[in-house]
């Protein structure tokens, strides 16, 4: 079943059928080989891993029998590989973005558990970080021992927040990108989000909808709240931060833009939305300002 019926466009569609990755009793080499994969691939975020850079002593452990697939994952997520790629250079907040994505599947919810593992981190260290995600009932009761974690924040279950589904379209940029290639680079992608309790924009990656994606300008086009601002608050007395990706300017030579966002009283909210159709534009978002 779909995950939603614009699976395609939001590039889900390659989990739409899939099944997760199990290593079972009776396996034979070709279904650890491909635990392996899909391990590495789940954890270092679908960047190319190098012979030279393959955990080959844990690998070893875990094709002898020794260590199960979810030691296999700790291995991975504590090694200097993982580190390398994903938390020395980053930014607190995006480390633990990208520890959410690749050790449960999901976003974080909220900002209070980016709170608890950046205490966790400062107090205890890296490792006991780590092993607060894997030995906790959450991956138990959806991993368990011996299935590689996936990303389940695009379906509905049970435990599984609304607002998880939108903020997973902010860590997932498709099925072919990486997550040490993205635009943002290091930044957090769900800080400003979070800390303000909003719920995030649902936007494909950037090779659907035409290549145009609405993402943010570092600066601020336009501020989150239009508090004594030059925007008239109209006879409705309501204001709207409407987010647009892929406007052409009506100019020559034609120019398209990313991203911007505008502050719209209520009573001309029609007007303008007709207005970013006619210059081919997308709304991403409308929010009270």
């Amino acid at each position: 079943m779909a995950i939603t019926t614009a699976a395609s466009r939001l590039g889900t569609e390659a989990y739409s059928n899939s099944t997760p990755v199990e290593l079972r009793p009776d396996w034979v080499e070709y279904d650890i080989q491909a635990v392996i994969r899909a391990v590495y691939r789940q954890l270092l975020g679908n960047d190319y891993v190098m012979a030279s850079e393959r955990l080959t002593s844990a690998e070893s452990l875990l094709r002898n029998g020794y260590i199960n697939v979810r030691e296999f994952v700790r291995c991975v997520a504590k090694s200097e590989l993982y580190k390398t790629k994903f938390f020395y250079g980053n930014f607190q907040t995006r480390v633990i973005e990208l520890n959410y994505k690749h050790l449960l599947g999901r976003a974080p919810y909220d900002e209070s558990e980016v709170i608890y593992h950046l205490d966790l981190y400062e107090t205890q260290g890296y490792d006991a970080d780590i092993d607060s995600y894997i030995d906790s009932e959450e991956y138990q009761e959806n991993f368990g021992d011996y299935i590689v974690p996936y990303y389940r924040g695009f379906a509905t279950q049970r435990g599984q927040k609304t607002v998880g589904f939108t903020r997973m379209f902010q860590l997932y940029r498709g099925y072919a990108n990486s997550d040490r290639a993205q635009l943002a680079g290091s930044e957090s992608r769900l800080a400003t989000d979070l800390a303000q309790n909003f719920a995030s924009a649902v936007v494909g990656p950037s090779g659907s909808n035409e290549g145009w994606a609405y993402r943010q300008s570092a600066k601020g086009e336009t501020p989150s709240k239009a508090l004594g601002g030059p925007v008239p608050y109209g006879t409705q007395g309501k204001v709207y931060r409407v987010e647009v990706a892929g406007i052409i300017n009506p100019r020559y030579p034609k120019v398209r833009r990313s991203s911007k966002a505008f502050l719209v009283p209520y009573e001309e909210l029609s007007n303008k939305l007709q207005q970013i159709n006619r210059l081919g534009g997308k709304v991403a978002s409308i929010t009270p300002a």
